[in-house]
């Protein structure tokens, strides 16, 4: 009888069941997790394939790229081998790995040479939609990298590479054992060019038979990184851009050359280089971590004056860009890796070392040369001592396009003229005027 009990109260519970399942739709009663019972193990994510990344990285020794980015990328990236394509050399350059058919997928590359060495060549890859994919965020950036290469190079608003260090900015350099020996005070921040021509005409003479120079300078810096951020030629017109802001460009550095004793050297590299032999007292240059002074003594630096009515910024050499090519079959892997050689760990390293960065950051810029056996000791805040300028404007769209480097070297060489004494400014600038000219009818000619 119990048993029938039973029976029948287990049959009725069944019933009971199988009505609440009904009504709830079907849905089974939740399982009760049995206690004992083991976890299935997770699957385990597969690995990414192993990938090769090619970068082609003109202006970058294969040892600097090992340091500065080779170690990280292995760590974060073990699947990618980045392999460093040898730059140096004709068979080396990217026209001819393009030739062979052995398109890099990552190239370095600098403003200037970017439509020739990039666009030109059919290699151009828009990475708005990667920076959209990966939620990049450009603001990081100081803005006159991302603006100004953007106004060099795209048509509606591309975006064809991120700024990468180095870039190098303008400041005067000075040997103090000279000061001392002449009994002259050292040089500060924030001078005029007037207050430094004065210190110049002083410490330039003759004793024992040495001349003692108190100027040079590397000239180019006085042209193509100028604080006005002046073009060569004229981005609307076919012409000098700004005659009367050139004029006074030059007539500000050619009355250095006009001191006694105090020449222009015979070429541009001598001059470049005058400040090495220890016998000149300032030199006007860039900073640069791989500019090497070593055979001065007791040297330093200071801001580099601005023009009187100039916007008071430091002229700069820009950045370099990292591009990824449309051939490349690894975009995404290519943009990660650019990702991580630009990220704040990298660059604050870089910074330490002497690198400026292309991010906007005070943290990294008072971290400026720390590590550097060189500059730590060295007055730092020199090198952003104002803001920096913003790069030169591109031509209009339309106008022709010359080498940036041939209508540079015509206004270097109008300069050496004048600087010699062997043509006044108004003259040197009038023929420089001309054979710009002359430079946009000869490309025109091309496309007839």
């Amino acid at each position: 009888m119990v048993t029938n009990t039973r029976l029948l109260a287990g049959v009725a519970g069944l019933l009971l069941i199988g009505t609440l399942a009904a009504c709830s739709g079907g849905e089974t009663a939740p399982k009760v997790a049995d206690p004992g019972a083991k976890e299935a193990p997770k699957q385990a994510e597969k690995p990414p394939e192993p990938i090769e990344l090619k970068i082609h990285a003109l202006g970058v020794s294969e040892q600097e790229f090992n340091t500065r980015f080779k170690d990280v990328l292995q760590k974060k990236f073990p699947h990618i081998r980045v392999v460093w394509l040898p730059t140096a050399g004709a068979a080396n350059t990217i026209q001819e790995y393009v030739a062979r058919g052995e398109i890099p997928d990552i190239i370095r590359n600098i403003s200037s040479t970017v439509h020739t060495n990039y666009l030109n060549m059919g290699l151009g890859y828009d990475l708005r939609e990667l920076v959209t994919k990966y939620k990049y965020d450009l603001n990081r950036f100081n803005p006159i990298f991302i603006n100004g290469f953007k106004d060099l190079t795209s048509q509606n608003g591309e975006l064809y590479g991120l700024p990468v260090s180095p870039f190098f900015s303008r400041v005067l350099y000075y040997n103090k054992d000279l000061f001392d020996k002449f009994g002259q005070p050292y040089l500060k921040d924030g001078m005029t060019w007037d207050e430094v021509y004065e210190v110049a005409r002083k410490m330039t003479r003759v004793e024992d038979g040495v001349t003692y120079r108190g100027f040079s300078a590397f000239v180019a810096t006085f042209m193509t990184y100028n604080e006005y951020s002046l073009s060569t030629l004229d981005p609307a017109k076919d012409q000098l851009s700004s005659f009367d802001t050139w004029k006074k460009i030059f007539d500000n550095y050619t009355r250095f050359y006009q001191i006694p004793n105090n020449p222009i050297a015979p070429t541009l590299a001598e001059e470049q280089n005058a400040f090495q032999k220890g016998t000149v007292a300032i030199h006007a240059d860039i900073y640069s971590p791989y500019l090497d002074l070593s055979m001065i003594k007791n040297w330093d630096m200071v801001s580099i004056p601005v023009i009187e009515g100039a916007p008071k910024k430091i002229g700069i050499f820009p950045p370099g860009y990292l591009l990824i090519t449309k051939q490349s079959k690894y975009k995404d892997e290519a943009f990660q890796v650019i990702m991580e050689m630009l990220s704040d760990e990298v660059q604050m390293k870089d910074a330490r070392n002497g690198f400026l960065p292309t991010v906007a950051s005070k943290d990294m810029m008072n971290a400026l040369g720390q590590d550097s056996a060189v500059h730590k000791s060295k007055n730092m805040k020199a090198v952003g001592y104002y803001e920096f300028a913003p790069l030169r404007p591109a031509r209009a769209k339309g106008m022709t396009l010359i080498d940036t480097n041939i209508a540079d070297t015509h206004l270097r060489s109008a300069f050496v003229e004048a600087a010699q004494g062997k043509s006044d400014v108004n003259t040197v600038l009038r023929k420089t005027d001309e054979l710009l000219k002359q430079e946009v009818e000869k490309e025109k000619s091309k496309t007839k």
